[in-house]
């Protein structure tokens, strides 16, 4: 751990502009084949996992992503047992996922190594020792080929918390249709996916091929976002469901089965997520409104 006072981290943010962070401590540095993994102390945000200079999770604000992330398609499904997470490697979405005592088996899938472990041995505040949960299994593998290989029906939730699909050609893959359709295949009857989806004001065209594919084979599909400071931008969420319609769930439903299956959150509850997916239809009139 060294104290420092003149680092900082400049952040490709988006094509336009760049986010700065100061450092003001550096606990952890350590590559892998893929990837350059740090643990750093940001000015304002605290603890920080930041990935080939990219902000990944900070100890102030990543609840707020992994929320919601997390809860809304784990509500949306009336008994989630089974649970594929595909990224994650800090292990705060499987965090969120066993928060929901309907889960007897969560599986995080991720590439690399590296991240995981570094992620046991320096991100407690973040995972919680979520890792260690008997209900946990942890894969180290690319996460298109493991849904290629995983027979059907095995899981009633699919969480996709992978890099945004513009930064990473390893993460690219399991956006595309064809994967799309291999975790519609493998989602039980009842099945429902959520995934990060980047921003779709500054990477549109890649927020659209994610939105596209997610369209063509879920049939209900709802989209929305949430603002994530240390991002620098609102990241976008979408979910797709096999049989329940996310526009259908009333705010008392979500927070009645939080409530039940024991899941306590600081920012998503059944207001915010109404008021999220309706927000997200409103501007989606408008920008289509505007494109005529």
């Amino acid at each position: 751990m060294s104290e420092t006072g003149f680092i900082v981290v400049i952040e490709p943010t988006t094509p336009f502009f760049k986010c700065l962070f100061n450092v003001k401590k550096v606990y952890a540095v350590e590559r892998s084949e893929f990837q350059e993994v740090a643990l750093l102390e940001l000015e304002g945000f605290g603890k920080a996992l930041v990935i080939d200079k990219l902000v990944q999770s900070t100890e102030t604000d990543e609840y707020l992503y992994h929320e919601s992330l997390v809860h809304p398609a784990m509500i949306l499904h009336p008994e989630p047992k089974r649970v594929l997470i595909i990224g994650g490697g800090e292990g705060a979405a499987l965090r969120e996922v066993l928060k929901h005592n309907t889960v007897e088996k969560a599986v995080m899938v991720d590439i690399d190594k590296v991240v995981v472990e570094f992620s046991k041995k320096y991100l407690d505040f973040i995972h919680k020792g979520s890792f260690n949960d008997p209900r946990a299994e942890t894969v180290i593998m690319d996460g298109f080929k493991y849904i290629k290989n995983v027979e059907n029906s095995s899981f009633d939730v699919v969480i996709m918390d992978l890099t945004d699909p513009y930064a990473s050609e390893i993460a690219k893959p399991v956006y595309s249709l064809e994967s799309m359709k291999e975790i519609y295949r493998i989602l039980s009857s009842e099945g429902v996916l959520a995934t990060q989806a980047g921003n779709s004001f500054f990477y549109n065209k890649s927020y659209n091929y994610v939105l596209r594919n997610v369209k063509e084979v879920f049939k209900y599909t709802a989209e929305y976002w949430v603002w994530i400071p240390s991002f620098g931008y609102a990241c976008n969420f979408i979910i797709g469901s096999k049989v329940y319609n996310p526009l259908d769930i009333e705010p008392e439903v979500f927070n009645t089965r939080l409530r039940t299956r024991g899941v306590e959150t600081r920012f998503i509850n059944g207001e915010r997520y109404f008021g999220l997916i309706k927000l997200r239809i409103v501007m989606g009139d408008l920008e289509n409104r505007d494109k005529n």
